[in-house]
């Protein structure tokens, strides 16, 4: 019987009823679109950053990322590569031989980052082969070079060109040689892509002076939410001797940027809530007060307080769950559609945002945890709402009630 009053009773107002539950439903809409657009706009700046590049782990020796210079490079010791093989949360090994050294064409000369990586690991952590836009992939049994496309144009250099490089290799030795460019990539961070220049590992070791010594190596691994207690775990195994850094100790600038960012976004979601809650409850405040002749009514016919409070509560939670309903079913497929073909901005704002090192490209992140988790709060909220109309019941005077 109550739960058929309930029913009736909203729909006794189908407009206020309508009108409730779209308030509520557009609420939940924008709550996951915010959402899912920061954690996809932030996962598409990890993916870029750290998943081009850096790797979620980094190993190096004890001491080289305090003074970044091949005299504290080392060699990657069978034992060490044994032990991370075994390691299951450990999905890709890429040893890698950095260093700065200038690269030149005719009477341009840029400074750039030469990568010595092995190909095929190199392309299972980044999916480098992926990022050719000329050219063809590097073997590591041969000594040609993959350029960065904004490097390239500013050397004025193309597929088949010969660059030279210029630096200092291990113990100070002078190094110098002339590479074939097989192929230009495009890397989405705009500084990498101004700067890399990626040549396999042998021939940078042998360009170095470096024979079997490497600066890092970086590593995939199975669950990037856990990358901190991952690092904690290499680190327990591997031993003291080595750095072992998750990348949010590589780059501390997207990590704080990605915290204050995480911050202001409780912030505008205190205030959209803030407003929800209004609603809603301006809502429950108008539909108490209008049907107070009613309530007196049923209470001076025999109707106990406490069946009238459980009425009023169940309209309350359930008008709310039908919005919170049509909240998710309105947003899932536009989540669905911006994460497959994610909003990019051009022009003035897109070079604004290259400028820190950012895409302009705007996806969405599709989690079932931040429809649960934005549906339970607003309901919670409705819950809370719910009790003015039960506190109001049962302080009614039938009598005067129905007086007015």
């Amino acid at each position: 019987m109550i739960l058929k009053l309930i029913w009736r009773n909203l729909w006794r107002n189908s407009r206020r009823t309508l009108i409730t539950m779209a308030s509520i439903a557009f609420a939940v809409l924008f709550a996951v679109l915010m959402k899912s657009f920061q954690d996809g706009v932030f996962n598409n700046l990890i993916k870029n950053v750290v998943g081009y590049y850096s790797g979620y782990v980094q190993i190096h020796q004890k001491g080289y990322w305090d003074e970044q210079i091949l005299d504290n490079s080392f060699e990657l010791k069978k034992e060490l590569n044994n032990q991370l093989q075994q390691n299951h949360q450990i999905t890709a090994i890429v040893p890698r031989l950095e260093t700065f050294v200038l690269a030149s064409k005719g009477n341009t000369t840029k400074g750039c980052l030469l990568v010595g990586t092995d190909a095929l690991r190199e392309n299972k952590l980044t999916q480098l082969k992926r990022k050719l836009i000329k050219g063809s992939y590097f073997e590591n049994n041969e000594a040609t070079v993959l350029i960065a496309e904004g490097l390239a144009k500013r050397l004025e250099v193309s597929v088949n060109d010969t660059i030279v490089l210029f630096g200092q290799g291990f113990h100070g030795v002078m190094a110098a040689g002339k590479y074939k460019i097989k192929g230009i990539i495009h890397l989405a961070s705009p500084e990498m892509n101004a700067a890399f220049v990626y040549l396999p590992l042998t021939a940078t070791q042998s360009f170095l002076s470096a024979e079997n010594r490497l600066t890092s190596v970086s590593l995939g691994i199975d669950d990037p939410e856990n990358t901190a207690a991952i690092a904690q775990n290499i680190k327990a195994i591997i031993g003291q001797q080595y750095e072992v850094m998750p990348w949010q100790e590589l780059i501390p600038d997207v990590a704080n940027h990605i915290k204050a960012d995480g911050f202001s976004f409780y912030i505008f979601s205190g205030i959209l809530y803030l407003i929800i809650g209004f609603g809603l409850f301006g809502t429950v405040l108008m539909m108490t007060a209008e049907r107070k002749y009613e309530f007196g009514m049923l209470i001076a016919i025999g109707m106990k307080k406490s069946k009238l409070q459980l009425i009023l509560f169940g309209e309350t939670v359930l008008i709310t769950f039908f919005g919170v309903l049509l909240g998710i079913l309105m947003s899932l497929p536009l989540v669905l559609y911006l994460k497959e073909k994610p909003i990019r901005f051009g022009g003035e704002l897109a070079k604004a945002y290259e400028q820190f090192g950012f895409e302009a490209l705007f996806p969405t992140n599709v989690d079932q945890n931040i429809f649960t988790t934005q549906s339970l709060i607003v309901l919670a909220m409705a819950v809370i709402i719910g009790v003015y109309p039960l506190w109001h019941i049962h302080g009614l005077d039938p009598v005067n009630a129905m007086k007015k």
